[in-house]
Protein backbone atom coordinates (compact mmCIF):
# COMPACT_ATOMS: atom_id res chain seq x y z
CA UNK A 1 0.00 0.00 0.00
CA UNK A 2 2.72 2.26 1.03
CA UNK A 3 4.31 2.10 -2.40
CA UNK A 4 0.89 2.72 -4.37
CA UNK A 5 0.78 5.74 -2.35
CA UNK A 6 4.42 6.90 -3.09
CA UNK A 7 3.93 6.06 -6.68
CA UNK A 8 0.80 8.14 -6.77
CA UNK A 9 2.68 11.03 -4.92
CA UNK A 10 5.60 10.70 -7.08
CA UNK A 11 3.68 10.65 -10.49
CA UNK A 12 1.67 13.82 -8.73
CA UNK A 13 4.56 16.03 -8.25
CA UNK A 14 6.05 15.17 -11.92
CA UNK A 15 3.04 16.04 -13.84
CA UNK A 16 2.91 19.54 -11.34
CA UNK A 17 6.53 19.82 -12.55
CA UNK A 18 5.97 19.52 -16.12
CA UNK A 19 2.73 21.91 -16.32
CA UNK A 20 4.66 24.69 -14.39
CA UNK A 21 7.83 24.57 -17.05
CA UNK A 22 4.87 24.60 -19.81
CA UNK A 23 3.31 27.10 -18.31
CA UNK A 24 6.31 29.08 -17.53
CA UNK A 25 8.27 28.59 -21.57
CA UNK A 26 4.58 29.85 -22.99
CA UNK A 27 4.60 33.02 -20.61
CA UNK A 28 7.76 33.79 -21.45
CA UNK A 29 8.41 37.53 -22.90
CA UNK A 30 10.20 38.64 -26.28
CA UNK A 31 12.86 41.04 -24.69
CA UNK A 32 11.90 44.66 -24.45
CA UNK A 33 15.64 46.10 -24.28
CA UNK A 34 18.99 45.74 -25.38
CA UNK A 35 20.14 44.54 -21.93
CA UNK A 36 17.13 41.76 -22.01
CA UNK A 37 18.00 40.58 -25.50
CA UNK A 38 22.01 40.62 -24.70
CA UNK A 39 21.32 38.07 -22.02
CA UNK A 40 20.30 35.22 -24.09
CA UNK A 41 23.91 32.99 -25.06
CA UNK A 42 23.21 31.80 -28.47
CA UNK A 43 24.52 33.54 -31.14
CA UNK A 44 25.99 37.21 -31.51
CA UNK A 45 25.25 39.29 -28.45
CA UNK A 46 24.33 42.88 -28.56
CA UNK A 47 27.03 45.38 -29.92
CA UNK A 48 28.47 43.17 -31.47
CA UNK A 49 29.71 44.38 -35.06
CA UNK A 50 27.58 42.39 -37.22
CA UNK A 51 29.36 40.26 -39.56
CA UNK A 52 29.62 40.49 -43.29
CA UNK A 53 28.16 38.79 -45.71
CA UNK A 54 27.60 38.42 -49.44
CA UNK A 55 24.46 35.97 -50.60
CA UNK A 56 22.33 35.64 -53.93
CA UNK A 57 19.10 36.48 -54.14
CA UNK A 58 16.27 34.47 -55.97
CA UNK A 59 16.58 36.42 -58.79
CA UNK A 60 20.30 36.25 -58.77
CA UNK A 61 21.23 39.47 -57.65
CA UNK A 62 24.09 39.86 -55.44
CA UNK A 63 23.55 41.91 -51.76
CA UNK A 64 26.31 42.49 -49.38
CA UNK A 65 25.67 43.31 -45.87
CA UNK A 66 28.38 46.05 -46.29
CA UNK A 67 26.93 47.75 -49.34
CA UNK A 68 23.91 48.39 -46.76
CA UNK A 69 26.36 50.57 -44.53
CA UNK A 70 23.86 53.77 -43.15
CA UNK A 71 21.06 51.44 -43.63
CA UNK A 72 19.49 50.24 -40.36
CA UNK A 73 18.87 46.38 -41.17
CA UNK A 74 16.12 43.39 -40.34
CA UNK A 75 18.18 40.20 -41.06
CA UNK A 76 15.56 37.41 -40.55
CA UNK A 77 16.85 33.67 -40.93
CA UNK A 78 13.80 31.33 -42.02
CA UNK A 79 13.07 27.94 -43.26
CA UNK A 80 10.26 26.57 -45.54
CA UNK A 81 9.81 24.25 -43.39
CA UNK A 82 9.36 26.00 -40.58
CA UNK A 83 5.92 26.69 -38.95
CA UNK A 84 6.89 29.64 -36.87
CA UNK A 85 8.21 31.35 -39.67
CA UNK A 86 5.24 30.78 -41.83
CA UNK A 87 2.98 32.03 -39.27
CA UNK A 88 5.61 35.64 -39.16
CA UNK A 89 5.88 36.16 -42.67
CA UNK A 90 2.55 37.32 -43.86
CA UNK A 91 3.33 40.22 -40.94
CA UNK A 92 6.74 40.51 -42.46
CA UNK A 93 5.77 41.07 -46.06
CA UNK A 94 3.02 43.80 -44.48
CA UNK A 95 5.98 45.76 -42.33
CA UNK A 96 8.03 46.15 -45.31
CA UNK A 97 5.03 47.79 -47.29
CA UNK A 98 5.57 50.54 -44.81
CA UNK A 99 9.06 50.22 -43.58
CA UNK A 100 11.27 53.30 -43.56
CA UNK A 101 13.15 54.35 -46.08
CA UNK A 102 16.33 53.92 -44.19
CA UNK A 103 15.55 50.02 -43.24
CA UNK A 104 16.71 47.14 -45.71
CA UNK A 105 14.66 43.99 -44.95
CA UNK A 106 16.33 40.60 -45.42
CA UNK A 107 15.21 36.99 -45.47
CA UNK A 108 18.32 34.39 -45.48
CA UNK A 109 16.67 30.97 -46.13
CA UNK A 110 18.52 28.30 -44.74
CA UNK A 111 17.04 25.46 -47.23
CA UNK A 112 17.60 26.56 -50.54
CA UNK A 113 17.43 22.70 -51.81
CA UNK A 114 13.63 23.31 -51.12
CA UNK A 115 11.10 25.01 -52.92
CA UNK A 116 11.97 28.54 -51.74
CA UNK A 117 10.42 30.30 -55.23
CA UNK A 118 7.04 28.00 -54.69
CA UNK A 119 7.41 29.39 -50.83
CA UNK A 120 7.90 33.41 -51.72
CA UNK A 121 4.67 32.80 -54.48
CA UNK A 122 2.30 31.09 -51.59
CA UNK A 123 3.20 33.94 -49.41
CA UNK A 124 3.20 36.78 -52.24
CA UNK A 125 6.79 38.15 -50.59
CA UNK A 126 8.03 40.88 -51.82
CA UNK A 127 11.36 41.67 -49.88
CA UNK A 128 14.92 40.20 -50.80
CA UNK A 129 15.32 36.65 -50.10
CA UNK A 130 18.89 35.44 -49.72
CA UNK A 131 19.49 31.84 -50.58
CA UNK A 132 22.23 30.44 -48.32
CA UNK A 133 23.41 27.43 -50.47
CA UNK A 134 26.50 26.96 -48.46
CA UNK A 135 25.01 27.52 -45.20
CA UNK A 136 28.07 29.89 -44.33
CA UNK A 137 25.86 32.66 -43.06
CA UNK A 138 24.15 30.50 -40.90
CA UNK A 139 26.56 29.58 -39.43
CA UNK A 140 28.48 32.83 -38.57
CA UNK A 141 25.39 33.97 -37.12
CA UNK A 142 24.76 31.19 -34.53
CA UNK A 143 21.54 30.84 -35.63
CA UNK A 144 20.66 28.28 -33.63
CA UNK A 145 16.43 28.23 -33.54
CA UNK A 146 14.65 29.69 -36.67
CA UNK A 147 12.82 31.81 -36.76
CA UNK A 148 15.58 34.68 -35.42
CA UNK A 149 15.83 38.20 -36.51
CA UNK A 150 19.09 40.36 -36.07
CA UNK A 151 18.42 44.32 -35.78
CA UNK A 152 21.30 45.82 -37.31
CA UNK A 153 21.84 49.72 -36.75
CA UNK A 154 22.95 51.94 -39.39
CA UNK A 155 26.54 51.68 -38.23
CA UNK A 156 26.64 47.74 -38.62
CA UNK A 157 26.38 47.27 -34.90
CA UNK A 158 23.84 43.94 -33.59
CA UNK A 159 21.31 46.39 -31.49
CA UNK A 160 18.98 43.31 -30.86
CA UNK A 161 17.88 40.22 -31.36
CA UNK A 162 14.51 37.96 -31.41
CA UNK A 163 14.00 34.29 -31.50
CA UNK A 164 10.63 33.02 -32.52
CA UNK A 165 7.62 34.07 -33.77
CA UNK A 166 7.20 38.37 -34.92
CA UNK A 167 4.35 39.96 -34.89
CA UNK A 168 3.74 43.10 -36.77
CA UNK A 169 4.00 45.18 -33.44
CA UNK A 170 7.05 43.43 -32.36
CA UNK A 171 9.39 44.43 -35.99
CA UNK A 172 7.88 47.87 -35.59
CA UNK A 173 9.16 48.50 -31.83
CA UNK A 174 12.46 46.99 -32.70
CA UNK A 175 13.00 48.90 -35.57
CA UNK A 176 12.13 51.88 -34.12
CA UNK A 177 14.71 51.45 -31.48
CA UNK A 178 17.48 51.17 -34.32
CA UNK A 179 19.68 54.26 -34.60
Amino acid sequence: MKKVIAAVVLIALLTVAIVQAVDHKTETKPPDTVKEASATKEGLTIGDKAPDFELKTLTGETVKLSDLKGKKVMLNFWATWCGPCKEEMPDMEKFSKSAPQDLKILAVNIDPQLDVQGFVDEYKLTFPVLLDTEDTVNGIYQIISIPTTYFISSDGLVQNKYVGTMKLEDMKNFTNQLK
